[in-house]
């Protein structure tokens, strides 16, 4: 078996505007947040690329679907920020439009990883992005970033009321992180690499049943 993906191989691959154009894709993994939420900043820690997501001093200027190829076929997926206030409203319901369907409907999706300021967690447009992807089944794991802005205490409680609010949703998991400390990078890289790995287990017996060789 080949060794699972692994995020520093992320490199930029494509940009698109309407779902007709998405690539053909074996495995990804979403990465979704509220505009300013730090999303391209954990992308960047986690690829170990510091600019490989565009980080940018006004949020939600990112309106495209940004692919980033970890191996053959698989991606990490950059998701357009959400919820900014200066958008236009037409802005915003393209985005919309957009977002929930490739939640919903994009088979190759193994899973979200949704970031949340640790601040500010479970936004109404948080919550309409787990109503629109966790009865697909698949799993989710939500980021509380900026953890380093709070204190101890804060964190904790922070942690267990956003554990406690979505107890419910089986196929979510939440974590504290910070892109500037580095808190809860190496638990988030594991289970993303961990998701895609299960993913491609399939193709990888097949490969190997059939004797043909394994994808790079």
């Amino acid at each position: 078996m080949t060794a699972k993906p692994v995020l520093n191989r992320a490199q930029f691959h494509t940009s698109v505007a309407q779902l007709r154009d998405l690539p053909y894709s074996r495995a990804e993994i979403a990465f979704a947040g509220r505009s300013n939420a730090g999303k391209s900043s954990a992308i960047n820690l986690l690829t170990r690329k510091n600019r490989l997501a565009f980080t940018s001093k006004t949020p939600g200027r990112t309106q495209l679907i940004n692919f980033f190829e970890l191996d053959a076929d698989t991606y990490l997926v950059d998701l357009p920020g959400y919820g900014y206030a200066k958008v236009p409203p037409a802005v915003k319901a393209k985005w919309e439009g957009l977002l929930s369907r490739y939640l919903q409907e994009r088979g190759a999706l193994v899973g979200m990883v949704l970031i949340m300021d640790a601040r500010h967690p479970l936004t109404p447009l948080d919550r309409q992005m787990l109503d629109w992807f966790t009865p697909t089944g698949k799993p989710v794991h939500i980021l509380l970033s900026k953890a380093d802005k709070l204190s101890n205490s804060e964190k904790t409680l922070t942690l267990r009321r956003v554990e406690q609010e979505l107890a419910a949703l089986g196929s979510v998991s939440v974590q504290l992180f910070s892109s500037l400390s580095r808190q809860g990078a190496e638990d988030a890289a594991a289970l993303i690499e961990d998701w895609l790995a299960r993913a491609l287990l399939p193709d990888l017996q097949t490969a190997e049943a059939v004797g043909r060789p394994e994808p790079q």
